[in-house]
């Protein structure tokens, strides 16, 4: 009976980069290859898989390169043994290179959020809490900044969505939140931004103050509309495109 494992055995010779990236990121899947696990050398790797070790070398930079694999000097290559921020780059990077449609931007924003605040209501502390309201606090105060309003209250705002982010207590939907949040990063400055300058900066404070009010009085049932509320879509169609 052959036991040797199924990322081992040889493979068809289309796609060859693409074959090893398959089979080795199977194998972590079906936990053939466990986080820590160190795979074969290189040579013992192609030949066991019946490919060049150029295909071989090539496939490995790839997994190195999306924090999957990593290569330790003198002791070979492992499977990371936890989540690396290098595995969201390819993903920002493919989305905004596909230049989606500020629609469907907006609806992950707010699904991203929904869910975020979902998991701060369920686990998120008074304290923490307490330390939101703090931080809408500073937003009103940044309003009489004059001409570093906008700067200020956005640096706050990141800080706020920050908190909530991680009063989830999940590290994986808070990493996922980031890269929303990135991805979005021109179209929220925006919205600050349009809002602060024509005379709406409280607009902002108060829908920051009942985002506060929903996760004390844990309210799932308004949860979705609290969220949609407070994005102001109605200044953005009016705006000039950002240029960051």
């Amino acid at each position: 009976m052959d036991e040797t494992p199924n990322y081992l055995k040889s493979m068809k010779r289309d796609s060859v980069v693409q074959s090893v990236i398959d089979r080795l990121t199977d194998a972590i899947r079906n936990r053939e290859l466990k986080p820590g696990d160190r795979i074969p050398s290189e040579p013992e790797l192609a030949s066991s898989l019946g490919i060049a070790r150029s295909s071989l070398r090539e496939a490995i930079k790839i997994l190195t390169y999306l924090g999957v694999l990593e290569s330790r000097r003198s002791e070979g290559t492992f499977v990371c043994a936890g989540f690396k921020e290098s595995m969201i780059d390819p993903m920002v990077y493919g989305i905004l290179l596909n230049q989606d449609s500020f629609e469907n931007l907006m609806e992950l924003r707010e699904m991203t959020e929904a869910g975020m605040m979902r998991l701060a209501i369920l686990k998120g502390t008074g304290g923490e809490i307490s330390v939101l309201e703090g931080y809408v606090e500073e937003m009103a105060a940044s309003l009489e900044l004059g001409e570093q309003a906008v700067e200020e209250f956005f640096r706050v705002d990141n800080q706020f969505h920050d908190a909530i982010a991680h009063m989830g207590r999940n590290p994986l939907a808070e990493k996922i939140n980031r890269v929303v949040r990135t991805l979005t990063y021109a179209m929220r400055h925006e919205t600050v931004s349009a809002m602060i300058l024509s005379g709406r900066g409280e607009e902002l404070v108060a829908a920051h103050r009942e985002l506060c009010e929903t996760l004390r009085s844990k309210d799932l049932s308004r949860l979705d509309s609290v969220v949609r509320e407070s994005y102001f879509g109605e200044v953005l169609e009016h705006a000039e495109p950002a240029s960051s």
